[in-house]
C-alpha cells in the first residue's frame, strides 16, 4: 500500500523541512516554534526549551534569543555545538538539528531585535537584574527590571550543520540525513 501523500524525494523532504522551519519562526502555534536545545556542561547534556525566533534559510542559520548570562550561554566557551529538537505531531515528524552556535551581545542584529521587542511582554526575560536561575529570598517576589537596558540580552545563531529527519508513519517509519555529505536514507 502506497499513501500518495508522503513526501518521496529527499530534495522534497528538505524542501520540506526548511519551509516548516519557515513557518514555525512566523506562526506562534506551530509545533516546531518551541526546540529543545541541547548542550554540554562540564558533567554532561544539559537540555532546555527555546523559542526559535528567525531563520535564514540560505546560510542554514536559526536564530535564538537568550540571556548572556545564561548557562547555555556559557557552556559554548569550548563547546560551540548542539542539537535543536523539534516534534511535529501533525506531520509526525521530528528533527534533530545538529548546530553550532555563536553567542551576539552587540551588533545591528541584536540591537534591531532589541528594539522590536523592548516593549513588549517578552522583554522581561531580558531585564532582570539577577542571572537566569538565580536564587530568590524565601518572601522575595521576582527581581525589579532594569529597564531600557539591553545588555541582558542576546542572539544565539545557530548554524544548522546535519538535519536527521524521522517520519513516524503506520506504513511504515522513515528516516534521513541531511549533511555536508549530502542526502540519504537511514535506518529509521
Amino acid at each position: 500500500m502506497v499513501d500518495a501523500s508522503r513526501l518521496a524525494a529527499l530534495a522534497d523532504i528538505e524542501a520540506a523541512v526548511w519551509r516548516e522551519l519557515a513557518q514555525a519562526v512566523r506562526d506562534r502555534a506551530h509545533a516546531w516554534r518551541l526546540a529543545v536545545l541541547a548542550t554540554a556542561d562540564g558533567e554532561g547534556a544539559d537540555a532546555r526549551t527555546v523559542v526559535l525566533r528567525d531563520l535564514d534559510e540560505a546560510a542554514r542559520t536559526l536564530l535564538i534569543y537568550t540571556d548572556p548570562r545564561s548557562p547555555k550561554a556559557q557552556q559554548l566557551d569550548g563547546r560551540p555545538l548542539g542539537t535543536l529538537v523539534v516534534w511535529s505531531p501533525q506531520l509526525a515528524w521530528q528533527l534533530r538539528l545538529r548546530v553550532r552556535l555563536a553567542l551576539h551581545t552587540s551588533g545591528l542584529t541584536v540591537s534591531s531585535r532589541w528594539a522590536q521587542l523592548k516593549m513588549t511582554p517578552a522583554a522581561q526575560d531580558y531585564l532582570s537584574p539577577l542571572p537566569p536561575g538565580s536564587a530568590l529570598a524565601p518572601a522575595a517576589g521576582p527581581p525589579a527590571p532594569e529597564r531600557g537596558s539591553r545588555e541582558h540580552f542576546a542572539v544565539l545563531t545557530a548554524e544548522v550543520l546535519a538535519v536527521d529527519w524521522l517520519e513516524l508513519h503506520a506504513l511504515g517509519h522513515r528516516r534521513a540525513r541531511f549533511d555536508a555529505d549530502g542526502a540519504r536514507w537511514v535506518v529509521p
